[in-house]
């Protein structure tokens, strides 16, 4: 499992962030104090880390050629237990002030935002400083895959992208990160900033940055968000036939050729585990979850597999 963005070591930046304002997420206001940056939870796309957006449809959002990402029930589920998961964290830590966020700019580069779920302040640090001790982001998992053990920074690795993208632009030092896995597992764990990282992300934004100005779209890539904006783009039907070149053509059929058959072979796999698993809950290998049955009215409703597509070995 990948938990760092580049190698480097622990220092942070002294300047203090400019405030753009403070806006409920996802508001109209939200949106606009963000489109002219990149904020926390779009530098992994910039990255190729995202497993929600890609850098390809990124740029067409900030071009505004396709419009914000809908909200979904993840998304949805996820800002409704922040408040609740960060008063667990209040709880348990009672040598932390908690306290509300603004929308921050980097003092020099205006283009970088962060928009934290939580300021933290030593209870003796002055609760008016400019720069907040640590920072807290209140995340909700369906399940443990991703997440190594409770304390560490094993975390998803576009979570991780954020969080030092927060610390960066904040001055902050260290982020924590709870979160609420299956709705009832409460963990903790800590990042650490990490200069090199930082520069590392910095540098990818920066040429992002240049390429719109530029108009140089990003290359076609295989992310699902890719190709929803791809799909978004056109507008209308010209009865018309395209002529492609055969490189295109011969890729394409063999693309469809290997995922018909990919299709029948998991498809068999899926029977097969179905098979194995009987009436139980969860297939496993050497202790480790493999996929998980799911029932309706006594019957098979779905298979789920443990690994995403992304993390995929």
């Amino acid at each position: 499992m990948t938990t760092t963005v580049q190698p480097g070591a622990i220092t942070a930046p002294a300047a203090a962030p400019v405030v753009l304002g403070w806006f409920d997420p996802g508001s109209e206001a939200w949106h606009a104090a963000r489109a002219q940056g990149i904020g926390g939870s779009e530098i992994a796309a910039v990255l190729g880390l995202s497993p929600h957006e890609s850098a390809f449809s990124l740029w067409h959002r900030k071009q505004g050629l396709v419009g914000p990402v809908e909200e979904s029930e993840e998304m949805y589920w996820g800002k409704e237990h922040e408040p609740a998961i960060c008063r667990r964290f209040a709880r348990e830590h009672p040598e932390w002030a908690v306290q509300g966020s603004a929308t921050y700019a980097s003092a020099g580069r205006r283009w970088q935002i962060a928009n934290p779920d939580r300021l933290l302040y030593r209870l003796a640090d002055d609760p008016d400083r400019a720069q907040p001790a640590a920072l807290l982001e209140a995340k909700t998992a369906r399940d443990a895959e991703g997440w190594g053990e409770e304390g560490t920074d094993q975390i998803p690795v576009h979570y991780r992208a954020q969080c030092l993208w927060y610390m960066d632009v904040t001055g902050a030092r260290r982020c924590w990160v709870a979160v609420l896995i299956a709705g009832s597992e409460y963990r903790e764990y800590l990042v650490e900033y990490n200069a090199a990282e930082a520069a590392y992300m910095r540098e990818k934004a920066e040429e992002f940055m240049a390429s719109l100005a530029a108009g140089d779209r990003p290359a076609i890539d295989g992310h699902t968000a890719t190709y929803q904006t791809i799909r978004e783009l056109p507008d209308g039907l010209d009865d018309v036939d395209i002529e492609i070149d055969t490189q295109l053509r011969d890729r394409f059929h063999a693309a469809q050729d290997a995922a018909w058959a990919a299709e029948d072979e998991l498809t068999a796999c899926k029977g097969l585990l179905l098979d194995e698993i009987g009436t139980g809950r969860r297939a496993v290998c050497d202790r480790e979850r493999v996929a998980t049955r799911t029932v309706r009215d006594g019957k098979t409703y779905q298979l789920l597999p443990a690994r995403t597509r992304r993390n995929a070995r």
